[in-house]
């Protein structure tokens, strides 16, 4: 994923280089033949390319507004993760309570948030079509990572785990029956925000409509010398190269970001995302233990137990 704010020149013209080796070819042998081989009278009026260029113009602005409604979609949903993670962890926290001889219930907390950053780190890997195993192997148990290796979809098996142990805390009374809902409340956005970028990931954008303004672009690109050379001779290689650089360069912009989760640098940053989601779970997960430890080290051993029920 792309971020700096300044895309090297070298990234963008890169995608392109092919193309423009082979326009500055085209438009070469155009100039050639119209000087060297007498083919004046082969001429096409500068009308045609404006109004074939108005044309495509039209389309490729359609066709990357919709891609970034796509690229979009997938940061809002992203976005939404990242509220719900710090949401989810602040309810593991505040509802269940600790009590002063009960490490257990830390242990709970520790294993419920770590496994929320190994969701996070396993969907990015998911939704890219890559291995997610690797992605939750720092942050699980060894009983629950044995568990998971047999399995193809990763993030859905990590929540069923957290499904798991919300019916655990219940059974235990380390929770009450509304603080069970709320919680599943948030397990159930996880599930959709999930959905949503699948939902992008797994339809297609229409191959017709991409071929089809493709086609006109190289027609526009084939015919584009042929009106300028009248006008321009020589400095019509430059401007012919120019011109089409720019449909192309937007034509692909489009594709790339008609997919947001091809492992590419114009892709939503699901990585950066879900290291920041780590750093944010992982303080609030400190500030906690630490935030114990202080009160249980200050306060008489007869007020711990009810200091801690009142936290």
């Amino acid at each position: 994923m792309l971020l700096k704010e300044n895309i090297p020149i070298s990234y963008l013209f890169g995608q392109i280089k092919t193309q423009i080796f082979w326009l500055t070819i085209y438009s070469t042998s155009v100039y050639l033949m119209h000087t060297f081989l007498n083919f004046e009278d082969v001429s096409i009026p500068i009308a045609i390319p404006s109004i074939l260029g108005t044309i495509i113009s039209l389309l490729l602005a359609f066709r990357s507004n919709q891609a970034y409604d796509r690229w979009w979609e997938a940061r809002i949903l992203w976005g939404r993760i990242v509220n719900d993670s710090r949401s989810f962890a602040r309810q593991v926290i505040s509802f269940i309570d600790n009590s002063y001889d009960e490490s257990d219930k830390s242990d709970m907390k520790k294993r419920m948030i770590n496994r929320q950053i190994a969701w996070c780190h396993s969907l990015s890997q998911h939704l890219r079509g890559l291995n997610a195993h690797k992605a939750y192997k720092d942050y699980v148990s060894i009983e629950e990572a044995n568990g998971l290796n047999n399995v193809d979809h990763v993030p859905l098996n990590l929540m069923d785990q957290h499904a798991n142990d919300l019916r655990l805390l219940l059974r235990l009374g380390w929770i009450n029956e509304y603080q069970q809902v709320k919680m599943d409340e948030t397990l159930s956005k996880f599930s959709d925000s999930m959905g949503g970028c699948e939902r992008i990931k797994n339809t297609v954008f229409p191959m017709t409509y991409s071929v089809y303004i493709h086609f006109l672009v190289i027609l526009f690109v084939l015919i584009l010398p042929f009106g300028l050379i009248e006008f321009f001779g020589v400095f019509q290689i430059p401007l012919v190269v120019a011109i089409s650089s720019s449909f192309f360069l937007i034509e692909k912009m489009a594709i790339h970001l008609q997919d947001p989760f091809e492992n590419k640098p114009s892709d939503t940053p699901t990585t950066a995302i879900s290291k920041t989601i780590e750093k944010n779970l992982k303080e609030l997960l400190k500030e906690c233990m630490e935030n114990s430890e202080i009160q249980n080290s200050n306060l008489p051993i007869s007020n711990k137990s009810l200091a801690f029920y009142i936290l």
